[in-house]
């Protein structure tokens, strides 16, 4: 069988593909899992996929069957049992398996739960931590965050970007142009002069990186 596109196959074995007759889902045999077609379909994340329906956006289960009866204008995938969903409103909050909006509050923007954590954008214009309850985790804020990783996430104040713990303290005074997360006790950062570092979660330097230039000759 030949798709005009095909996306990976997700747990429990199914993939999104596309044919003439529009998007849908098949299993490790090649077979269609229902007979409805959609304008664009995703893959299965904790047992959910979202669809795309005349623009409107929700989820299905592993039978094609529709879990909620709520439209959005967009949905991201479950992870961790909860899913951010953007409104015709252009709110976003998140929602659990069965489509209930899991807190009262709407949002600017809403990323993912990882281990249990989320990062808002209220409509203040700062960022912020939340629970799975939709309760801030601390009471500071700032003008962006990432997710946790091994106890630390990414922040950002008026005079850069750094690494905070979870009570939002920062864990070193130093700032940077840009920065990743911590991988085994170590994070790349990049400095305002344009180059980069190794920092420990200190914000020691332990190494610097060195800017190659390539020349054709």
């Amino acid at each position: 069988m030949k798709w005009l596109e095909i996306l990976k196959f997700h747990s429990p074995g199914i993939a999104p593909v596309k044919d003439e007759a529009g998007w849908y889902h098949i299993n490790m045999q090649e077979k269609p899992i229902y007979d409805e077609r959609y304008e664009r379909t995703f893959g299965f994340y904790c047992h959910r996929a979202a669809v795309v329906k005349e623009s409107n956006w929700f989820h299905i289960d592993e039978n094609g069957k529709r879990m909620y009866s709520q439209n959005y204008a967009w949905c991201g995938n479950y992870q961790e049992n909860l899913c951010t969903v953007r409104d015709f409103s252009n709110r976003y909050f998140h929602i659990d398996q069965n489509g209930n909006e899991i807190y009262k509050e709407k949002h600017l923007y809403c990323g993912d739960f990882k281990d249990g954590i989320a990062c808002v954008k209220l409509k203040t214009g700062f960022f912020k931590h939340i629970d799975c309850n939709g309760n801030f985790i601390n009471d500071k804020e700032f003008l962006d965050l990432g997710v946790f990783h091994k106890k630390f996430a990414t922040a950002k104040d008026k005079d850069g970007w750094f690494h905070i713990d979870t009570l939002g303290e920062q864990v070193y005074s130093r700032r940077f142009a840009n920065i990743e997360p911590f991988y085994n006790g170590q994070a790349k950062v990049e400095l305002f002069d344009g180059y980069s570092e190794i920092i420990g979660e200190k914000g020691e330097t332990i190494l610097k990186l060195s800017t190659l230039s390539l020349y054709v000759i």
